[in-house]
């Protein structure tokens, strides 16, 4: 059974509010064996809301509206959804007289608008709700089933826990979603898909997608059956040749990021690390330490931007920034071993490069950058040509940088 969220209300469209219940509402129905095929947000604009919400009701099974339910003019999903189905609202005298209690139990006079909540689309039942004044509805129509759920997301949780959860497990069948989540680098999108397509496309189910961000490539397989085990299983058979297939490019079957993995193999190495950074400015050392106990094994690191800097903090000699220049495997080699040296990490990254817009050559374009990685084994660097703004070269910079390290720690080159 599929199901679609709407998000009601002109709010919404703004910048400053974020539709969090359609993520909370996406995870219970997943719990529940319901994929959520659609999500969208409508303004207050009701012939707009009604022909989304018949659209909805027309092609799936569940469709969960929320906001929209409180007493002003502009609440307008009891008009839409009635609209919608062709059906009066029918004012029932008891809401509205539980309405005057609870605003008599806080002090306070209730404003006739607030009888506007206590109108109910024809045949459809009451959810009540004990943290608002905004009841709920549920409505069943041609096979579908239409949940109106206030918008403040401790109403809206609250409701739906105590209201529909125990009528929807009586609705939908048992099913069981799992999901595989793999991580790739090193390799464009198109390359990806080129590779993996003729596995992932044999199957209708498990869904395949893949996401691409930042030199970062995720390949999601979202399996549906009778049971956890069954879809386990159908993840199983699907995973295991397109694993085979990205070889040593894949660095996570959990859904980790590369900074958690690498701190992963770092940690069980009992190893660590610093950096030495240049046109990344700290980047590195930032993404490094975003994740939780990273000081486990990073040791710290440098920013030595200037020369003079990589001279003084690094130990790289006048005679290298001359005769090779600041961006050059040279460098970025003696940039790392200065780095590892001065702070006795097992493994020291640098990073030198031209990040744009500026100070880009014929011989040393924008978005070259060189990395550079010392250990036990050695010191080697190697460089890239990354194209597009100062914020994307960088980003994708230390990303290698990263991957680089990781597979330096299992033994890939």
């Amino acid at each position: 059974m599929d199901a679609e969220i709407i998000a009601v209300g002109s709010e919404m469209l703004t910048a400053e509010r974020l539709d969090t219940n359609s993520l909370y509402l996406t995870g219970e129905l997943n719990s529940l064996g319901v994929e959520v095929v659609t999500k969208c947000v409508i303004g207050d604009d009701r012939d707009r809301l009604a022909d989304a919400v018949g659209r909805a009701l027309g092609r799936s099974g569940i469709v969960i509206l929320s906001g929209g339910l409180g007493p002003t003019e502009d609440d307008l999903t009891r008009e839409a959804v009635a609209q919608a189905l062709g059906r009066g609202l029918v004012f029932h005298a008891e809401i509205a007289e539980a309405l005057e209690r609870r605003f008599a139990a806080m002090k306070r006079k209730m404003q006739e608008i607030n009888k506007r909540q206590a109108f109910v689309i024809e045949g459809a039942e009451v959810l009540p709700n004990d943290r608002g004044t905004a009841p709920g509805q549920w409505v069943a129509a041609n096979g579908a089933v239409a949940m109106l759920l206030p918008g403040p997301p401790h109403e809206l949780k609250a409701m739906f826990e105590q209201q529909c959860l125990p009528r929807l497990a009586g609705l939908v069948p048992k099913q069981a979603i799992r999901t595989a989540f793999l991580r790739i680098t090193g390799m464009t999108e198109s390359d990806l898909d080129a590779l993996i397509s003729p596995v992932y496309k044999k199957y209708g189910n498990p869904a395949t997608t893949i996401l691409a961000a930042n030199g970062d490539l995720q390949v999601h397989l979202r399996a549906r059956c009778d049971t956890e085990a069954e879809a386990d299983a159908l993840l199983a058979e699907v995973a295991r040749p397109i694993e085979e297939l990205l070889g040593e490019r894949l660095y996570s079957r959990t859904g980790d990021p590369l900074e958690v993995v690498v701190g992963g193999l770092l940690r069980a190495r009992h190893a660590t690390v610093a950096v030495a950074e240049s046109c990344t400015g700290g980047m590195l050392g930032a993404r490094i330490t975003s994740t939780p106990g990273s000081s486990d094994y990073f040791s710290g690191g440098f920013i030595t931007y200037s020369n003079l800097l990589k001279s003084q903090l690094l130990g790289v000699s006048t005679e290298t920034l001359e005769r090779y220049g600041a961006v050059s495997s040279q460098t970025a080699e003696a940039m790392a071993a200065g780095a590892r040296e001065r702070t006795g990490a097992t493994y020291a990254i640098s990073i030198t490069g031209v990040a744009g817009p500026d100070g880009g050559s014929e011989e040393k374009p924008v978005g070259l950058v060189y990395i550079g990685i010392a250990g036990p084994e050695g010191t080697v660097a190697v460089n890239r040509r990354f194209l597009g703004d100062r914020q994307r070269i960088r980003v994708f910079t230390v990303q290698m940088a990263l991957d680089l390290l990781r597979r330096r720690l299992q033994g890939l080159g």
